[in-house]
């Protein structure tokens, strides 16, 4: 799944290729992608883009047309993937249950893009609006790590408002927005944090606070400038290549040395380095026994 990063790549990338072009088609192939059914795709036909922009996950073409202005707001999910073209395909796109183009989007001088999601679990999802706000998991996003106002204290205050497991924390799009589970295990591993640990035990402790707060505007930094610049085509490839722990169960640990370690869940897993994270103590995996205290 794109997280924050990579999204961030894809707003840099389109808002370069679309702002100030004319849309000239959107055709709507996946129909279970729409979400939203007040304002259809075909009303952004002839629209100006003004801007692509992002919220958390969420990219957001702003576009304005002669009954207003309107935003294409969309979320890539899991399977999702965006794939530009400077010369899109003449040919017509039709739905079919073995297609994964969801929607395509063609711009005045011939260039677009489509979005596609593999798999059978449909979760792309698509909103036509006139206002980003109306789409509801944008209204209810935490806020940017990224942002100014995202203090210590206002990490502290998320917090302490509940205690619950850090890693659940960081994946919270109402929590805080754009992280998900591949950034959230690389900015652990940085600030040497357990995933499990309890977000009270974090806030309370200002040595651990002020370390989980630099990871997080460092690791996402790093990875958006690691984005920056490059084709859609190849940012999955540069967010694989810059993860130091997520997704290498087995390798070595580039801090310490120590094996990455691994605890699986029914659709998912986290990647740790019990060295670092941890103190020595090595989690169980859920899928066979509880969780070593």
């Amino acid at each position: 799944m794109p997280e924050m990063p990579e999204v961030q790549g894809l707003v840099d990338f389109l808002d370069e290729r679309l702002r100030g072009r004319t849309i000239s088609e959107v055709r709507l192939v996946a129909f279970t992608a729409l979400k939203t059914f007040a304002i259809g795709p075909e009303t952004l036909h002839g629209g100006e883009v003004t801007g692509v922009a992002r919220h958390g996950k969420w990219l957001d073409v702003a576009i304005t047309t002669a009954d207003g202005e309107r935003h294409l707001v969309f979320h890539l999910a899991r399977a999702g993937w965006l794939r530009w073209y400077d010369e899109v395909p003449r040919t017509t796109p039709r739905p079919s249950p073995k297609s994964p183009l969801a929607l395509r989007v063609v711009t005045d001088a011939g260039t677009g893009f489509d979005l596609t999601e593999a798999g059978t679990r449909r979760k792309l999802a698509v909103y036509v609006v006139a206002d980003p706000t109306e789409v509801p998991m944008v209204a209810t996003l935490g806020p940017d790590p990224l942002a100014e106002d995202f203090t210590r204290e206002a990490l502290r205050d998320l917090l302490t408002a509940r205690n619950q497991q850090v890693k659940g924390l960081l994946r919270d799009q109402s929590g805080i927005a754009g992280i998900g589970n591949a950034y959230s295990d690389e900015i652990l591993h940085v600030a040497r944090i357990s995933p499990f640990a309890q977000t009270r035990a974090i806030a309370a402790d200002e040595d651990v606070l002020a370390r989980l707060h630099t990871a997080i505007g460092e690791t996402l930094r790093a990875a958006i400038e690691t984005s920056s610049g490059k084709p859609a085509a190849e940012l999955k490839d540069a967010k694989r290549a810059g993860m130091r722990v997520h997704g290498r169960t087995g390798e070595a640990c580039p801090v310490c040395g120590d094996v990455v370690r691994e605890v699986s869940f029914a659709d998912s897993s986290l990647q740790y380095c019990a060295t670092c994270q941890t103190g020595g103590k090595v989690l169980a995996d859920r899928r066979m026994s509880k969780l070593l205290k």
